[in-house]
């Protein structure tokens, strides 16, 4: 059966067809957008008037977040700024070290067992002039039950003493760059870098391999993308072990789960061609609405954590320069193997040395294994400069900024991190787009809320919470904005083909819109209203959710 659906305005992304009034729709699949009388030739249908008073536009795509985002919802929420769940509500934000403590105090008081492990995220002492929060700070919540909180980043993790105590942690003598010691001479409770991380995680609730088959955080991060008009999410570093693999099938293959996932395989506790095996293996079970086989490198951490490899002159206030997550070799060799067995790589780097290296890496891999279309993608690359951009088009490459760092961390990167002239060519979306770049933007959700339309206006205004415009010359137009979130971010997961656009072919994916975002000006595109979205032909309005 043909269904038509009319609407007040169509944007098609489509450069041959950028505006219609209809789209006819057949097995989930799009015939075609235009007016009533063209599209009724494809013969007997259904007249659909539900979006005749909305805007329909593709189907967001978020082309770097992870699933985590619904699971960390049963957890406490310590983040700055107020928040949205999955069901709607609105969080208030933490605005001290005192009122993290409180509401963790809060949390523990409702959990019986007085041992039990208490986890929150979210957190980001950047925000309180750089006061580094400490192991007394979370003794203060509990001496009996390990406490750990996330940073907002998700490249540290704070814990109280007992934390350190079951993690063997709490003793002199350690030598580790991601473990900071005290004066005592004691780890301060705050761990750097996955490897720290590891070591207290699976104490205080954060196990990458059980949450990565978490059933309920993955339903509830397809309630969030419904409330953000997206129908296609990346899940973008997943330890993916086969009990995840086949939650992730089962749920993703129900008739109402609402999005098209696709889960990168991060690089960890695999090496060489054991990771290349286990991409192909996992893209010989992709579905529609799972997509898998691609791989995520992680090559530096954070910059607002101080954790992100930085070229000369370093850290703006004089910090120690941050961590290699991955030893240079290794890089080297998943580049090679990937190039040479046909693996898509997605990498990771914020600080401008990290760029460097990757760039250098990837450039040597290619001379012994070309791959005219390999889209091998930078994930944030945020300090990249002009020079850096030119390379990445002329070896082939993507890039998928972080816009949304201007508004949540824009004003610490220009005073404290980086300095006034690198914070402002930081996610330089113009100027990538001047170099012939493919761009995505994003959100990196749970690090910001999810959210493409807000990450959108973060590029077109690129203006802090404090309200400066932080690098007014890489500001974007709205039109340009809309396509890194719709062909853009498609095109760096190979899936341009099928989604992005609402044209001939591609899939019957839409963002349902109350508000034109091509028509309520700059200022205003991160308030278009979101009655929900059209996926594969279902339709899901955000209010039922």
């Amino acid at each position: 059966m043909i269904t038509i659906y009319r609407a007040r305005r169509i944007l098609t992304m489509n450069p041959a067809r950028p505006v219609a009034t209809h789209v006819a729709v057949r097995d989930g699949r799009i015939l075609g957008a235009g007016g009533l009388e063209e599209l009724s030739g494809w013969g007997t249908h259904d007249l659909d008037d539900r979006f005749a008073e909305k805007v329909l536009m593709p189907g967001l795509v978020e082309g770097h977040s992870h699933a985590m985002e619904g699971s960390f919802w049963r957890y406490v929420y310590c983040g700055y700024f107020e928040r949205m769940d999955p069901d709607g509500r609105m969080w208030p934000g933490a605005q001290s070290i005192d009122a993290v403590v409180a509401g963790l105090q809060a949390a523990a008081a409702a959990v019986a067992d007085a041992r039990a492990p208490l986890s929150g995220w979210a957190l980001d002492p950047i925000y309180f002039n750089n006061q580094r929060v400490v192991r007394a700070d979370l003794d203060r919540v509990s001496t009996l039950r390990p406490v750990g909180v996330l940073h907002a980043s998700a490249h540290i993790l704070n814990v109280n003493t007992r934390a350190l105590e079951l993690a063997g942690l709490l003793r002199a003598g350690i030598d580790h760059p991601g473990v900071p010691l005290g004066r005592d001479g004691l780890p301060t409770g705050e761990l750097k870098g996955p490897d720290a991380m590891a070591m207290a995680a699976g104490h205080v609730g954060f196990d990458r391999s059980v949450l990565a088959a978490d059933e309920l955080g993955l339903r509830q991060f397809g309630r969030l993308c419904v409330r953000k008009g997206v129908t296609t999410v990346t899940d973008l570093a997943n330890l993916l072990p086969d009990n995840a693999v086949d939650m992730m099938l089962r749920v993703t293959g129900e008739a109402t789960y609402p999005v098209r996932v696709v889960s990168l395989l991060r690089l960890q506790q695999l090496t060489g061609r054991a990771l290349i095996d286990r991409a192909a293996a996992l893209r010989a079970m992709s579905t529609d609405r799972l997509r898998l086989g691609l791989v995520k490198l992680v090559a530096d951490g954070s910059i607002q954590g101080f954790s992100a490899r930085m070229r000369h002159p370093g850290y703006y206030n004089g910090a120690p320069n941050g961590l290699w997550y991955i030893p240079h070799e290794q890089l080297r060799e998943a580049y090679r193997l990937a190039l040479a067995h046909g693996v898509q790589i997605h990498t990771h780097t914020n600080g401008d040395e990290a760029t460097e290296l990757v760039l250098d890496c990837i450039e040597e891999a290619l001379r012994a294994h070309p791959w005219p279309d390999h889209r091998f993608t930078l994930q944030h690359c945020q300090l990249a400069d002009a020079a850096q951009f030119r390379r990445m088009k002329a070896l082939g490459m993507c890039v998928n900024l972080f816009p949304n760092h201007h508004f949540y961390w824009g004003d610490q990167h220009h005073a404290l991190t980086v300095g006034p002239e690198r914070a402002e060519r930081m996610n330089a979306c113009a100027t990538a787009l001047a170099a012939g770049v493919p761009l995505a933007i994003h959100s990196d959700a749970p690090v910001t809320p999810l959210g493409p339309l807000f990450t959108a206006w973060c590029a077109v205004n690129r203006q802090t919470a404090s309200g400066r415009i932080l690098g007014e010359h890489e500001r974007i137009p709205v039109s340009d904005a809309l396509r890194t979130i719709t062909l853009g971010a498609a095109y760096t997961l190979r899936l341009d083909g099928e989604v992005g656009s609402i044209e001939c072919g591609k899939r019957a994916d839409f963002a349902v819109l109350e508000d034109d975002p091509a028509e309520v000006g700059a200022a205003r595109l991160k308030d278009v209203r979101i009655w929900g979205t059209v996926q594969g032909g279902r339709v899901f309005p955000a209010e039922g959710q």
